[in-house]
C-alpha cells in the first residue's frame, strides 16, 4: 500500500509537471501571439510629402526645386514671385495609380494638379501635356464662371464639371484621391470623401472629351501615358498636404 500511494504521489506530481509545462508554453504562446505585428494596409502607399521634406519634387524643366515652394505647418506652400511658370513635378512618373492629397487655396486664387506630364524641351509648361483637377476658389475666381462650370473646383479642367456641394471654400482644406488606370481605361475621382464623377484615359472616348475642348490643337496633351505629378503655379497661394500615391500592379 505504501508503495502504491507513493506511486501515485509520484505519477501526480509527474501530471502536474506536464500540466505546468502545457499552461506554461500556452501562455508564452499567447504571449508570443501578442506581440505578432498586422501588415500595414497601407504599406504599398509611397509617400510623396509627408510635411516635413520635398525630396520626391523638382521645378518643371530644372533638376531643383523653385524657391517659391516652401513648407508651412507641415504643408508645402506656394507663394507667387515675380516670375511666374515655377510649376512643380515628382521626380518618379506614374501610369497606372491612385493619388492622394489635401489642397487648400487662398481667396480668389487659382492652382491645379496635373498627371501624365511629359517633361521635354517641346513643352514649355507641365499643361501642355497634363491633364488637370482643377483647384480654385469657386467664389470668387472668374474662372468659376465660365465653361459651362468646367473650371470650378474639383472639376476635369475644360471637360467634366463635378457635382455641386463636394468642395469647401477658400481657405479650408479638400481631399482629392485620383484613381487612373490605363488598363482598365478608367478614372476615378473622389472629393472629400465622395464619389465624383468616372472618365476614360485614352482611346476614342477621351479623343472626343479632348476635342470638344481648348486642348483640341494641343499636339501633345493627354498623349502620355505614363508621366509624373504636377503641381501648379497660376500666380496665387496654395497649399498642399498629406501627398502620397499607390501604384496599380
Amino acid at each position: 500500500m505504501k508503495k502504491l500511494m507513493i506511486l501515485s504521489v509520484a505519477t501526480l506530481a509527474m501530471f502536474s509537471c506536464k500540466n505546468e509545462t502545457t499552461e506554461s508554453k500556452a501562455e508564452a504562446t499567447q504571449e508570443e501571439t501578442k506581440v505578432v505585428e498586422t501588415p500595414d494596409p497601407t504599406s504599398e502607399w509611397i509617400t510623396l510629402f509627408d510635411g516635413t521634406s520635398m525630396d520626391q519634387w523638382r521645378g518643371y524643366g530644372t533638376a531643383t526645386m523653385y524657391s517659391e515652394w516652401t513648407i508651412e505647418d507641415g504643408a508645402m506652400a506656394f507663394t507667387p514671385g515675380k516670375e511666374g511658370g515655377k510649376n512643380i513635378i515628382s521626380k518618379d512618373t506614374y501610369e497606372n495609380f491612385v493619388l492622394s492629397l489635401e489642397w487648400k487655396i487662398s481667396e480668389g486664387g487659382n492652382s491645379g494638379i496635373f498627371w501624365g506630364v511629359h517633361e521635354s524641351s517641346d513643352y514649355k509648361e507641365a499643361y501642355e501635356t497634363g491633364p488637370e483637377i482643377q483647384v480654385l476658389d469657386d467664389a470668387k475666381h472668374p474662372d468659376s464662371f465660365v465653361a459651362e462650370g468646367t473650371h470650378k473646383a474639383g472639376s476635369l479642367y475644360d471637360m467634366i464639371r463635378r457635382p455641386d456641394g463636394l468642395i469647401n471654400p477658400a481657405g479650408e482644406w479638400n481631399k482629392v484621391e485620383l484613381e487612373v488606370n490605363h488598363v482598365t481605361n478608367l478614372a476615378k475621382l473622389k472629393l472629400n470623401g465622395k464619389d465624383a464623377f468616372t472618365f476614360p484615359v485614352h482611346g476614342e472616348q477621351w479623343d472626343t472629351m479632348v476635342a470638344g475642348s481648348k486642348f483640341a490643337d494641343w499636339k501633345g496633351f493627354g498623349k502620355y501615358q505614363k508621366g509624373h505629378i504636377g503641381l501648379q503655379d497660376h500666380s496665387d497661394k496654395v497649399w498642399y498636404r498629406n501627398i502620397k500615391i499607390k501604384p496599380i500592379k
